[in-house]
């Protein structure tokens, strides 16, 4: 993960001095590079100092010369060695509809691929660059050895590389052995952490510089290019191990507990309600409370052996239960939701152990769910839930309110009471309430109980295991914790952006 190279990099080194190197060298997207950058300043975990490269790239013109080769020395080759005279054009001035002189004409003949455009640039420029002799009868060359700065550029500028520092040795070769050379060269672009300003040549030494730079921009055959990175140094929060730490700290703040996978906001009613021992008349089912989805209706992939445990003991009871007593309909536990509770995921993991085969767990999530209700200071239509369960034997009530007690102790708020309460799946079952000291009253944070054998012995778990289980709202303790006293200031789309910005990350419990 792009993370864990940056302070790990940083852990050995003082800065990385330029983000677009750093991610062209260890293949990173540069973009994603940037991201986490952002996110490892804001955290303090890295300092980061905004740089900005300006580089020269070619233009399509320019990509097109790269390719032929610069007008100039198109113009140069296409000359023979012993000159051209006017009267040699004589003969072929019928093969070309343009109004040119006859010795532009003897050109374009010698030449027949090159644009009549492209003649009169490169005609102009080797002119310019005196390499040829403008007789009154002849036009010949004027030496043999050509310097063609221009194409010198477009090649530096062609080579496959993020930046214009190149390290490479380009091969510069026109017409047979008739002038080849090899150039070492070293790139330097406005801004560049070496310098500013031009490209030198090592051998021979020769220096392409700012004025043949504005040549060719005139010319429109290059074009500037700016890009922003970062240089990157450790900031006073600096880990290696960041993501690690947070995940370690989380886990050892939860007593070791196993994080489920939350990752399907969509569920089935069968996972969500059906499983939990939870009635297909429950007023929790109407669509006055839940939210069911349209596309896709329902759900196709369900444990046909297990789907049929769940049916007998809502219908017929069993296991010490009368059930519900009613006629069970497999089309209400197929309908597709958004999960109203992520206790459906913890019905899918203990169904998951029991197959298995049973060993104590100790479960955990946080999460989104949603409720189809009404908004308003105390409540969402959709938020996070805090899930945890633990699995063994011999537990019991006393346990639970122990797991509570030290949870909520560690998290600041010492203000607990609870309440005898009724869940389809839990029993005994209890509410947990937290004292708000800015409304002044007790603020349900949570709901609990102990799973009930009709929820776990069709899953297959053996019968003397027992669960006790929890889910909390995560923004209702929040709220006891910062004084909040409007719960749609902390998620939804009126939250106060501002908010973020002004205060810190808050690391309960953390020295």
């Amino acid at each position: 993960m792009a993370e864990e190279v940056v302070l790990g990099f940083l852990e050995k080194n003082d800065e990385i001095s330029d983000s677009g190197e750093f991610a062209s060298e260890r293949g990173i997207d540069h973009q994603e590079l940037t991201n986490i950058i952002k996110s490892l300043h804001g955290f303090r975990f890295v300092n980061a100092q905004d740089i900005k490269r300006e580089r020269w790239v070619l233009t399509e013109e320019g990509r097109t010369y790269a390719a032929a080769g610069s007008p100039e020395v198109q113009v140069f080759l296409a000359i023979p060695p012993e000159g051209i005279s006017l009267e040699e054009l004589q003969g072929v001035l019928h093969w070309f509809d343009v109004e040119c002189s006859p010795w532009e004409l003897k050109f374009l003949a010698l030449t027949r691929k090159m644009d009549p455009a492209v003649f009169k640039i490169g005609r102009s420029q080797a002119i310019k660059n005196q390499w040829l002799e403008m007789g009154k009868q002849l036009v010949t060359r004027k030496g043999v050895d050509i310097l063609d700065s221009t194409n010198l550029v477009f090649r530096l500028l062609r080579v496959e590389t993020q930046f214009l520092g190149v390290k490479s040795e380009p091969e510069l070769t026109w017409k047979s052995d008739e002038f080849a050379q090899r150039l070492r060269f070293h790139l330097i672009t406005n801004c560049f952490v070496i310098g500013c300003g031009h490209v030198v040549l090592l051998a021979p030494f020769q220096v392409i510089g700012p004025k043949e730079i504005d040549a060719l921009k005139q010319r429109k055959l290059i074009a500037p290019q700016t890009w922003k990175g970062y240089s990157v140094r450790k900031g006073p929060n600096y880990a290696p191990k960041r993501k690690k730490f947070a995940t370690d700290l989380t886990r050892d703040n939860l007593q070791r507990f196993e994080e489920m996978p939350t990752n399907n906001f969509v569920e089935s009613s069968f996972w969500n309600f059906d499983a939990l021992f939870q009635p297909q008349q429950h007023p929790a089912r109407d669509s006055h409370d839940t939210f069911f989805l349209q596309v896709p209706p329902t759900t196709k992939f369900l444990p046909e052996d297990y789907v049929e445990r769940v049916k007998r003991v809502h219908e017929f009871g069993g296991y010490g239960s009368r059930g519900y007593e009613y006629d069970w309909k497999r089309e209400e536990a197929n309908k597709n939701l958004l999960r109203t509770h992520t206790t459906a995921v913890s019905s899918r993991m203990l169904y998951r152990l029991a197959q298995e085969g049973f060993a104590p767990k100790k479960y955990f999530s946080i999460d989104r769910v949603f409720r189809n209700e009404a908004v308003d200071r105390t409540h969402l239509a959709e938020f996070h839930q805090i899930e945890g369960l633990v699995c063994d034997r011999g537990l019991t009530l006393g346990d639970l309110i122990g797991v509570f007690n030290d949870f909520f102790t560690r998290l600041g708020m010492s203000k607990l009471k609870f309440k005898p309460a009724y869940n389809p799946y839990t029993e005994p079952s209890m509410e947990i309430f937290g004292y708000h000291e800015g409304l002044k009253k007790w603020v349900e944070i949570g709901n609990s109980g102990m799973f009930r054998p009709e929820m776990l012995l069709p899953m297959g778990l053996p019968e003397d295991v027992r669960v006790i289980a929890w889910g909390l709202s995560l923004e209702r303790p929040t709220m006891i914790l910062y004084g909040i006293d409007n719960i749609r200031d902390l998620f939804g789309h009126k939250v106060d952006l501002s908010l973020i910005k002004k205060n810190p990350l808050c690391r309960i419990g953390i020295e």
